[in-house]
This record gives C-alpha cells, sequence and structure tokens, in this order.
C-alpha cells in the first residue's frame, strides 16, 4: 500500500531521484588489495566476481552516454596490468576531478576480455540484488 501512495505522489509531484552524494571516507580507509586475483582472473579468462583494489588513472575516455550512462577510465594495477573502469554515472555522481597519474580505489564486478578485463557495478544496486560497489577519489567515495 505505501508503495502504491509513493507512487501517486510522484505522478502527481514528481520524484526527484539523484545519484547519493559521495561520502567523505577520511584519511585511514582500509582497502583490499585484489590486483594479483585480477591478474589471474584475466590470465584464466574467470569473470562475474566482485574485487578490491586500485590502481593509477592511464587514460580517460568520453563518457558513453547510450543507454545506461558511464563513466569510463583506464587504470594501471600494482601488477602492471591495465583495467578499464565503466562507473554507471545514471546511479552513482561522476568522479569529476578526475586526471591522469591519480589513485583510485574501486569496489566492483570483474568480467574479463582480451584487453585487461572490465570493472562495473561500481555503484549502489537500487534493487539490492548485489553487493554495493564503490569508487574512491581523493578521500570521497562515489557510489
Amino acid at each position: 500500500m505505501r508503495i502504491f501512495i509513493v507512487l501517486i505522489i510522484c505522478l502527481f509531484f514528481g520524484c526527484d531521484v539523484q545519484p547519493p552524494k559521495p561520502i567523505l571516507v577520511g584519511i585511514a580507509a582500509h582497502h583490499q588489495d585484489d590486483a594479483r586475483k585480477i591478474y589471474s582472473a584475466f590470465q584464466n579468462h574467470q569473470s562475474n566476481f566482485f574485487v578490491e583494489s586500485k590502481g593509477h588513472v592511464v587514460k580517460i575516455l568520453p563518457d558513453d552516454l547510450k543507454g545506461s550512462r558511464h563513466q569510463r577510465f583506464i587504470l594501471k594495477l600494482s601488477t602492471g596490468q591495465t583495467i578499464f573502469i565503466a562507473h554507471n554515472i545514471d546511479i552513482a555522481l561522476r568522479v569529476d576531478d578526475l586526471r591522469i597519474d591519480d589513485t583510485v580505489y574501486f569496489y566492483g564486478e570483474y568480467e574479463w576480455n582480451d584487453e585487461g578485463g572490465v570493472v562495473h557495478w561500481t555503484h549502489h544496486d537500487p534493487q539490492y540484488r548485489k553487493p554495493g560497489g564503490w569508487l574512491e577519489h581523493n578521500l570521497m567515495r562515489y557510489q
């Protein structure tokens, strides 16, 4: 019944659905580094599991604006492997101040490809089907 009431209110007054604002994570944030796990998955053509790591931005690509919009960039991990990040900016805020050589921490779903792999699902899940992913840059978490 509550959902029905909320839908009616949204129909008449509109619903302001916006991605959540970034969260200040502070200096003491602890991060797991799955860079070796990612490298092994790349070597063995494995996909569909969540990873947490960090990398340095080596390339910033134009946003993909077809369908769900994604901010796109490439990170170099501690293993030397590069990985493509596809961050859904319809669900989470984009990282506007991203620059080459910046460090980005990430948690998302790894998918194999022949160029090093893709990490996506770097945002919360609005339908609560999967764990929520995130990006961290300059002490701010985008989810």
